[in-house]
């Protein structure tokens, strides 16, 4: 999610669990999860968005293309403009091992806050693998 005050901001969202609680630069991502073949990838897209905020996307979306993380999983990303509160932010929630291959299940929030970032201060916070989707959207809109 997108919006235009005195300058652009986009919207990312923090992860939630223990190992990214004290984690803050490149820590942030955009909302996004897993589908499986049964699913269009725009639908999956506005339904994980609204899983992990509580908040609704809206056409018209802008495609940003496909990027590869680090951990090799592919993330084909779009953009549409709105506006949200973060305090009302609302995220389903996940089982994790922790500590790591404990075997313990601890159920966490898949996210633990969001917030609005000029492109500048995103550009500190989001995943480093994820900086190509905020010049694709730099790019969509022509700034």
């Amino acid at each position: 999610m997108y919006r235009c005050r005195e300058q652009l901001e986009v919207f990312l969202v923090h992860p939630g669990g223990p190992f990214w609680a004290k984690k803050d630069l490149a820590a942030w991502t955009l909302p996004k999860g897993e589908y499986d073949s049964s699913e269009e990838p725009l639908s999956a897209a506005i339904r994980e968005f609204n899983e992990e905020t509580g908040f609704h996307a809206s056409a018209p979306y802008l495609d940003l293309g496909t990027i590869k993380q680090a951990n090799g999983k592919l993330v084909h990303a779009w953009a549409f403009e709105g506006d949200c509160d973060p305090a009302a932010l609302v995220s389903n929630t996940c089982e994790i091992d922790w500590p790591p291959r404990s075997g313990r299940k601890l159920t966490i929030h898949e996210v633990d806050r969001g917030a609005w970032f000029t492109l500048v201060e995103a550009r500190d916070r989001i995943f480093q693998g994820q900086k190509p989707l905020l010049e694709a959207l730099e790019t969509e809109l022509a700034l």
